[in-house]
């Protein structure tokens, strides 16, 4: 039997989830329950890190947790892989370690 084709394409719903606000080398930024830090990171600010080696800003490249370009870490010190990471209300971030307190 011969299946009716649909002539439309399909659509992508968008949903507005409640923005949740986190800090990121001191500065406050919005972002949206359920994104990844490395989303509400490009969001707000263009990009994820610097490079360790040339200090030429990073924007994440696997967006799997695979290539570690996205390590950034917490203010207590302990690193999160950016692109795999949800974001958390009041979370506390910082894209170097030499801003670590």
């Amino acid at each position: 039997m011969a299946r009716k084709h649909n002539s439309r394409p399909p659509t992508l719903a968008v949903i507005q989830a409640a923005p949740v606000n986190i800090t990121v080398d001191e500065r406050s930024i919005s972002a949206r329950r359920g994104e990844s830090v490395l989303t509400a990171l490009r969001s707000a600010i263009g990009y994820v890190r610097s490079s360790d080696f040339s200090q030429r800003r990073r924007g994440g490249f696997c967006m799997m947790g695979a290539c570690q370009d996205c390590w950034i870490w917490r203010t207590d010190g302990r690193r999160l892989r950016a692109c795999t990471t949800r974001v958390e209300e009041g979370m506390q971030l910082m894209t170097t370690q030499e801003m670590l307190p």
